[in-house]
């Protein structure tokens, strides 16, 4: 099994650009898949570098309806148009930040959801024996204030989104057990609670973004949190890489609880192999 991250907001590989964005890229025994193709064309370059052809992939998955996990779809089709496309159909709705004080649409792009390789997924989905994509997490343990910054546009009006666009990745191979999420919104807690309703235990290894990126300091409450999510994730037993949304504040602040049980990721790094 091969784990790579292709584009991330850090530079890793020297030979790798970087980019506010996330698209992993995954080897099992039976597929080749893309995870999320971060905000442009960068993780095709990246590809490139790194001598993966992603013309030989045959799947892959949207993990939220942003556009810095969305971008890079319409660029990907264009080279490998016979790649199945699953997104939660919600995923094609509008969505907008007010974190510089106006209305910005972060949604993806219109195009996407035409193309004919896209499968909408709208609950719990088993694509086969090693992927398996699930959603409907309703905890709300140690949320992020940053959330409340993110919005839903319903005609004229904005509703705080309840990121029920978000899905998550479960890869069984290799006897390892690995859950994959692009950005938590919904609280890696909750994530992993709805990961234990399903599979009665926990994953081997987790990679995703925690959504604890602030532009303002956080507070005593948010520090709190961030180390209380820390202590439950080591209970877990399980490995987590995580970047992109976290911020290497929370990142640092997580760090001496979990030790190495939390390891970072950034552009062109190999995460498994």
């Amino acid at each position: 099994m091969k784990i790579i991250t292709l584009v991330e907001d850090t530079p890793g590989n020297s030979s790798c650009q970087y980019e506010h964005g996330l698209s992993i890229y995954i080897e099992t025994n039976n597929h080749k898949l893309l995870v999320d193709t971060g905000a442009t064309d960068i993780f095709l370059k990246n590809a490139q570098k790194l001598n993966i052809d992603l013309k030989s992939v045959d799947t892959v998955i949207l993990s939220h309806g942003h556009y810095d996990h969305s971008g890079g779809i319409l660029a990907f089709s264009q080279i490998n148009p016979t790649a199945k496309i699953y997104l939660k159909e919600s995923a094609t709705e509008d969505y907008y930040s007010f974190s510089s004080g106006y209305e910005k649409y972060i949604g993806i792009d219109k195009n996407i959801p035409t193309l004919s390789q896209t499968i909408f997924v709208n609950g719990d989905k088993k694509i086969d024996e090693e992927l398996f994509l699930y959603t409907n997490i309703t905890g709300r343990k140690n949320p992020a204030k940053s959330n409340l910054l993110l919005k839903k546009r319903i005609g004229e009006t904005f509703v705080q989104d309840n990121f029920d666009h978000e899905q998550c990745l479960v890869i069984t191979c290799e006897d390892k057990h690995i859950l994959i999420s692009g950005c938590a919104h919904n609280g890696i807690l909750n994530i992993l609670d709805r990961y234990r309703e399903i599979f009665h235990t926990n994953p081997d290894m987790v990679i995703s973004g925690f959504h604890m990126v602030k532009k303002t300091p956080y507070d005593s409450e948010e520090i709190r949190s961030i180390q209380n999510t820390a202590a439950a994730l080591l209970e877990t037993d399980a490995l987590f890489y995580t970047g992109h949304c976290t911020s290497q504040l929370a990142f640092d602040i997580m760090k001496p609880i979990m030790g190495d049980k939390l390891r970072a990721i950034h552009s062109g790094v190999t995460i498994l192999e």
